[in-house]
Formats: C-alpha cells, sequence, structure tokens
C-alpha cells in the first residue's frame, strides 16, 4: 500500500514532513490490523490454534502505535502551529487510529472465541459467519486504502458494503437465537453470537475510516 502525501503547505516543509510521517505509521498501524484479522479469521474458521496464540503480542503492537499516533498528533498540533487544514487531517488521524486499534481488539476478541469454540463440532452456519468476516476484511481494506489514496469516493462507498454485513448479523442471530432442541451445552452459540457482533462492529469500524478519510478531503462530515 502506497502513502499519497497529504497536501500541506509547502511553505512550511518541517511540518510536512511530520505529517508525512503520520500517515505512514498510521498505513503501518493498519497492515498491523488488517494481520490481525486475518489471523483470527484462521484461527475461527481453519481452526488454527497457533495463530490464535499470535493475536496478543500483535495487539500490544497496534496499541503501541496508537499510543505514539495520538503522542505525535497532539504534539504536532500544539508545538507547530498547524493550519486549519493540517488540523482536519491531524484530527481525523487520531479518530481513525481509534477506529483501526479497536477492530485489533475485536481480532483477538474472535482468537479467545476460536479457543473456546475449538472443542466443539462446527455449526452449520459457520459459512455464512466465514464468509460476513471476509466481507468485513474486504471493507478493511477498502478503507485503508481508500485512507492511502486520500479517495474520498473510496471512503463514502464502505457506508454501502456495510450493509451486507448487517444482513449478514441478522439472518445469522435469528438462526442462532431461534434454534431448537439444542443438544448438549448451549456454549458454542453463545460464542457464535459473540463472534458475529464483533465482526458486526470490525465492519462498523472500517466504515468509520472511510468516513473520516472523506473529512479528510472534503471537510465535511456524513
Amino acid at each position: 500500500m502506497k502513502a499519497v502525501h497529504y497536501g500541506s503547505n509547502p511553505q512550511r516543509p518541517e511540518l510536512a514532513r511530520a505529517i508525512r510521517r503520520l500517515e505512514r505509521d498510521v498505513l503501518r498501524m493498519g497492515a498491523l490490523v488488517e494481520q490481525s484479522f486475518r489471523l483470527s479469521h484462521q484461527a475461527l474458521f481453519a481452526r488454527n490454534l497457533t495463530a490464535a496464540e499470535e493475536l496478543p503480542l500483535l495487539d500490544k503492537k497496534i496499541d503501541r502505535f496508537y499510543r505514539q499516533i495520538e503522542s505525535d498528533c497532539t504534539a504536532i498540533m500544539t508545538l507547530k502551529a498547524p493550519t486549519a487544514q493540517d488540523l482536519r487531517c491531524l484530527s481525523a488521524f487520531m479518530q481513525l487510529v481509534r477506529d483501526l486499534e479497536r477492530i485489533g481488539d475485536y481480532a483477538e476478541d474472535l482468537a479467545e472465541i476460536a479457543i473456546k469454540i475449538f472443542p466443539y463440532a462446527p455449526h452449520t452456519c459457520l459459512s455464512e459467519i466465514e464468509a460476513m468476516s471476509l466481507h468485513a476484511q474486504a471493507m478493511l481494506a477498502t478503507s485503508l486504502k481508500a485512507l492511502g489514496d486520500f479517495d474520498e469516493g473510496g471512503g463514502r462507498r464502505l457506508k454501502h458494503l456495510d450493509d451486507t454485513v448487517d444482513d449478514a448479523y441478522d439472518r445469522v442471530y435469528q438462526t442462532l437465537a431461534q434454534q431448537r432442541d439444542v443438544p448438549g451445552v448451549v456454549e458454542p452459540i453463545l460464542l457464535l453470537a459473540l463472534a458475529i457482533r464483533c465482526l458486526e462492529r470490525m465492519a462498523d469500524h472500517a466504515t468509520n475510516i472511510g468516513q473520516r478519510v472523506a473529512y479528510i478531503v472534503t471537510g465535511q462530515r456524513s
């Protein structure tokens, strides 16, 4: 993924360089979050518990990026007298890294679910949940590409892509909630209900990132 440099004031080269560094760090953080999402997918759907074990360390790296980017944004705002346009970009960065951090947290939650559900036989709705996960991952990739390109249209399209995940959530939830004559314990059903909630929220945060990209470019909140 390439970083397209934000159009900072060419008369302020030091400020422009600082914002470009922030762009690169945000995209690096995004790449780690994508990796965490892929690992959680492997853990839950390929029953790969080794992937699940990698998530805590990866989440710590994501959290470090999150804290550093927030700190750098605050320092630029207070010490470098950014323009109104730069402030818009910086405030959006601070918001969207929070969205990325939350996606990483949900990926770790999915890995924990994968470990707990491992002893049980796969549920019949697992394939639909897997499709939901793949779509949410595609949304995250789309949001990060929009960020890397500062693509307003790509950012706004996320809102429509989110409908697919919301519809899948509703269908699977109804399937789980209305299941009758469940043999044995109900834990796997409860775990799957938690999993689809995580995926639905991950898609929402990807949508938020898209909206923040559009705000950077236009200055308008949708």
